[in-house]
């Protein structure tokens, strides 16, 4: 269980020494206005997030955190890249920042559920292919696709989980691909469910039976769904229990 100096530190971005600061001086307090004393005391689990006031200024104080971002195209996946902007620049308000890792990855090109979490654990969980947990994409294709041959192989040697592969109705889009279900004119769109994931996997799948993607979605990791009414480029807290 975490100590208070530990989730000032985390939370409000400063060092173990200013934050044992802060309490010294009487400067956090509780939900009554009552100063923290100790900045060595444990805080339970159960009891985070964990409100303070540092000053005049509220805080919640989280020893985990977890979000899903409706990641909008022009965006990395990677916490640093050099020539585009990078997924996290759109979590700049969300508790941990520093700590948050996404959960796999979506290209640059694609759009949609990515989570991120402070969990080594969960991420680990969530993404090692033993686990096995089903992603679902949709996507805007160009032209229609052959039926998906025995052995299916890609270029690599790879031979892909398709759980499920089937064309959708344009009405069942989600809203970040809405818009493109009328262009070009013939386009047509399919729900793709894979058994864990690797680079570009579903780009390369349609490619293999050929067909080329226009645009795509990621809307579902496990369980967890991405919601139709959250914007592209905003995020919403999950608890570990959502996938």
């Amino acid at each position: 269980m975490p100590r208070l100096d530990h989730l000032l530190a985390r939370n409000i971005g400063c060092t173990r020494g200013n934050a044992r600061l802060l309490v010294t001086e009487g400067r956090v307090t509780d939900g009554t206005g009552a100063p923290l004393p100790d900045s060595r005391a444990i805080i339970d689990n159960a009891r985070c997030p964990f409100e303070v006031m540092v000053d005049s200024d509220r805080w919640q104080l989280h020893d985990a955190f977890a979000l899903v971002l409706n990641k909008p195209i022009g965006v990395v996946t990677a916490l640093r890249d050099d020539r585009h902007p990078t997924a996290l620049t759109l979590l700049h308000d969300a508790p941990l920042m520093d700590d948050l890792r996404p959960v796999g990855r979506l290209d640059l090109d694609s759009t949609g559920l990515l989570i991120w979490t402070t969990d080594g654990d969960w991420l680990h969980r969530l993404t090692h292919p033993k686990h096995g947990i089903p992603r679902t994409y949709q996507a805007v294709l160009a032209r229609p696709w052959s039926p998906v041959p025995p052995n299916f192989t890609l270029d690599d040697g790879r031979q892909p989980e398709i759980l499920d592969l089937r064309a959708l109705d344009p009405g069942a889009l989600h809203p970040n691909l809405a818009s493109l279900a009328d262009q070009p004119a013939g386009a047509l769109c399919a729900t793709i469910t894979l058994k864990a994931g690797a680079y570009h996997e579903v780009r390369r799948i349609f490619a293999a039976l050929g067909s080329h993607v226009l645009a795509l979605c990621r809307v579902s990791f496990g369980r967890l769904i991405l919601p139709t009414d959250l914007p592209l480029g905003a995020w919403r807290p999950v608890g570990p229990d959502d996938v």
